[in-house]
């Protein structure tokens, strides 16, 4: 009967037991879901967190260290660093945000076309990604700005030229492994026109691995736009974007530590918990053979009924 009922259950019931299951067993996705939540919370309602003016100056609290006035300290004009952090999650976790859904939908579209369309679009857009994967990735976008201009805007347009040949080649692999399965065949036999098929039942079908890359490859953008911004290419000062905060207290770091150490911690915090949180997700959306202890129970079940 359990084997029955495992044998039964549709994906979405597996997929919500398996989530369930990564919860409980691991403390860490569950803690950087917390802080992806609190991170949102900065991004949607900084002032309900924050009340400070981030670019207030304070002539009498100039690097103050870390006090119950200043959660923590000030910069070196006595700005206060906890408002300054609270702003930053706007712009840094944002651009994030932009930069990968533009890359997903722009690789995302281009990869579907390789696939489904004819061959010489296909070789077109796959000789174009091979062009830009040739590079490294933050070598490229460095260049791109530098041609662009300083700004965060341009290092976002840098970012997703750069990202989208990765979504186009994976959604042309799902897609060409998807169009090779029999409903797709037997909806073209049932008099289905191409497109109709590739809307409906190749592209649903292809958006599962994106979404689990999308969600780690938000905290390696986050990383490569706060980069950018070190590097005096992204954000600019006096803008509370985390790179540019990092960038602008990094010459106090030996005198003035908690200057530069806030800002590359939320940078690093946000970064880390956006790749557990998509780590697991590809194990509830594509575990290829990751073992849960549902599924243990539920094989365990199976081989009993069998037995």
């Amino acid at each position: 009967m359990a084997a029955r009922d495992a044998g039964a259950e549709g994906p979405g019931v597996r997929r919500r037991r398996r989530l369930v299951a990564l919860l409980a067993s691991r403390p860490g996705f569950a803690l950087s879901l917390g802080i992806l939540a609190m991170g949102l919370i900065a991004v949607a309602t900084p002032g309900w967190l924050a009340p400070r003016d981030p670019l207030a100056l304070d002539s009498n609290a100039i690097l103050a260290p870390p006090s119950a006035r200043h959660w923590l300290g000030t910069d070196e004009v006595g700005r206060d660093l906890f408002a300054r952090v609270v702003y930053g999650a706007r712009p840094s976790m944002l651009a994030s945000l932009a930069a990968v859904t533009c890359a997903g939908v722009l690789g995302g579209t281009l990869g579907l076309v390789a696939a489904t369309g004819p061959r010489w679009q296909g070789v077109v857009i796959m000789r174009a990604s091979d062009m830009l994967l040739a590079f490294p990735l933050f070598i490229l976008a460095m260049g791109i700005v530098a041609a662009l201009g300083r700004g965060l805007g341009n290092a976002i347009i840098a970012a997703i030229i750069v990202w989208w040949p990765q979504y186009a080649r994976l959604i042309r692999a799902s897609a060409l492994s998807v169009r090779e399965q029999p409903y797709v065949e037997g909806a073209q036999a049932l008099g289905a026109s191409w497109p109709a098929v590739v809307r409906r039942h190749v592209l649903p079908n292809c958006l599962s691995p994106v979404l689990t890359k999308a969600s780690v490859d938000v905290g390696y953008m986050l990383l490569v736009l706060s980069g950018l911004s070190f590097i005096g290419l992204g954000a600019q000062p006096p803008s509370p974007e985390w790179g540019a905060m990092v960038t602008s207290g990094r010459t106090f770091l030996l005198s003035h530590w908690w200057y530069p150490t806030f800002p590359g911690l939320a940078i690093f915090l946000v970064s880390v918990a956006w790749n557990v949180t998509g780590e697991a997700l590809r194990d509830v959306y594509d575990p290829r053979g990751v073992v849960t202890g549902v599924e243990r129970r539920d094989r365990k079940a199976a081989q009993g009924g069998r037995q």
